[in-house]
């Protein structure tokens, strides 16, 4: 049986229970399998010895989520060529697809874990009462090692994107990435 945790976030205001571990800075990052918008399977593997920023969202339609997604997309424009963005959410493939092209969502690669909640069980971010992502952030270096987490405590509130993008600065070498 999957691992359960209560009491870390909510929405408006109301508990909600993660699957899944809790990771922690330091640990090797977990293995998944998500879909990308041609219901292609797309594996963390595929980014081995890259710099990983995974930014995790419930879904694309919503404000927060689109937001988020718009704004990690921009910082990726400037980042170096070893660092790929991915927007992580439970949203369907084809809803993926349509976002991006009304969004202009051209950096960031958005990917779907509606299939088997592969990403979701194994970072501990499942909403089990809804079926959907906490809203995080996770940046893993080139060794696939976790090296910052956020897990926002109510997900209808963004991530610190300055806090984000500052880990992420270190590990490019800039003071910060934007």
């Amino acid at each position: 049986m999957m691992k359960e945790r209560t009491g870390i976030v909510t929405i408006h205001g109301r508990p909600l229970t993660l699957v899944g571990p809790e990771l922690q800075v330091g640990e090797k990052a977990p293995d998944f399998t998500v879909l990308d918008g041609e219901v292609n399977e797309v594996r963390f593997g595929d980014f081995r010895g890259k710099i990983k920023v995974i930014s995790v969202t419930p879904s694309l339609d919503t404000p927060v989520c689109d937001l988020q997604a718009r704004r990690f997309n921009h910082e990726a424009a400037s980042l170096p060529e070893d660092v790929v963005v991915l927007n992580i959410s439970m949203d369907l493939p084809f809803a993926i697809v349509r976002f991006c092209a009304t969004a202009g969502i051209d950096r960031a690669k958005a990917l779907s874990d509606h299939r088997d909640a592969s990403f979701g069980t194994a970072y501990g971010v499942l909403l089990k009462e809804l079926r959907l992502l906490a809203r995080s952030v996770f940046i893993v270096d080139k060794d696939d090692v976790i090296r910052y987490i956020e897990l926002v405590p109510e997900m209808t509130n963004h991530p610190d994107y300055d806090k984000a993008l500052g880990a992420l600065g270190k590990m490019v070498g800039t003071a910060k990435a934007a």
